[in-house]
């Protein structure tokens, strides 16, 4: 069964549309993460125009985001103070990221810079969260502690200015990390089509020294107003939403999703971050190899504007 997509001017198959927007909210209830950085890619593998991928695919973002943090809410692992803090450097930074990808759609340059900056981030994030949980879980194994700091000791970041409580994930910690990091992630999401979560998940585990089970809740419930925000901005700006493959995908996605929280509290945390380090890893390679290997057409017509 077929159907049209009146912005990305092709037709689909809907059951795979619906495939790809299951898979991707169960993975975002799973994981913590909103799944743009896995549906942008799936979108472009499947024809669909990387402008429109990139900003519908935020869209559906919303939708898996929304169905896992209501279901983090209800567990008491969504640490809302923390969370509008994120979402203060998303929105500035989600408003700078829409003007870079008009820009880059201007200069013709925005196909190519979104496969090298998903090669760049995924394959770094991957490698580097594969490694850390494999050697955790040998750790473990073995019965040899973790040397991974608890919520309350300190680091550098600790000794910045502006601090504020937490309770929740009860630390005290300056806001300023927290909002660069925001920022970042509203970056991310307007150019690549991305929540952030696989950027955001690491960083407040690692850098910020937020326990693993309110990291989860919490950055989808920034991840549910960044992206917001951007697929308005990029419906209003440069008009590649296609309103009809973000339902499909977003009705899919929230099923998914709701699943995807079931399977993820009965995992452990380093075994979460195994399996995400291997999703990651293996979506940026195969990016990668899209980027080296010749095209079947050589050359294509399209009408600019």
């Amino acid at each position: 069964m077929t159907i049209y997509l009146p912005i990305a001017e092709l037709s689909v198959n809907i059951f795979i549309i619906l495939g790809m927007g299951a898979a991707v909210g169960f993975l975002s209830g799973m994981f913590g993460v909103g799944g743009g950085f896995l549906i942008t890619p799936l979108l472009i593998f499947y024809n669909i125009p990387p402008v429109v991928a990139v900003a519908t695919g935020a869209n559906q973002v919303v939708a898996s985001s929304v169905s896992g943090a209501i279901s983090h809410f209800r567990r008491g692992t969504l640490d809302m103070k923390l969370g509008l803090v994120l979402l203060v450097g998303g929105l500035v930074g989600a408003s700078i990221g829409v003007l870079i990808f008009s820009w880059l759609r201007r200069q013709g340059q925005l196909d190519l810079v979104i496969s090298l900056l998903y090669v760049i981030f995924l394959g770094t994030v991957g490698v580097l969260m594969l490694m850390e949980s494999l050697n955790a879980m040998r750790r473990a194994a073995r019965n040899q502690p973790i040397s991974r700091k608890r919520p309350g000791q300190h680091n550098w970041v600790h000794r910045l200015p502006f601090k504020m409580r937490f309770k929740k994930s009860k630390i005290y910690l300056s806001v300023l990390p927290i909002i660069a990091l925001g920022f970042a992630v509203g970056i991310l999401t307007s150019v690549m089509g991305v929540g952030g979560g696989f950027i955001m998940v690491p960083a407040m585990i690692y850098l910020l020294r937020i326990p693993t089970n309110v990291v989860v809740g919490t950055s989808l419930f920034q991840i549910i107003f960044t992206t917001a925000y951007t697929t308005v901005v990029q419906a209003a700006t440069n008009y590649s939403v296609d309103i009809v493959l973000a339902f499909i995908l977003m009705l899919a996605g929230v099923v998914g999703a709701q699943y995807g929280v079931r399977v993820g509290q009965k995992l452990r945390g380093e075994q979460l971050r195994a399996l995400l380090g291997l999703l990651v890893l293996a979506v940026g390679l195969r990016l990668a190899v899209e980027l080296v290997l010749t095209p079947d057409d050589l050359y294509s017509l399209a009408i600019g504007g």
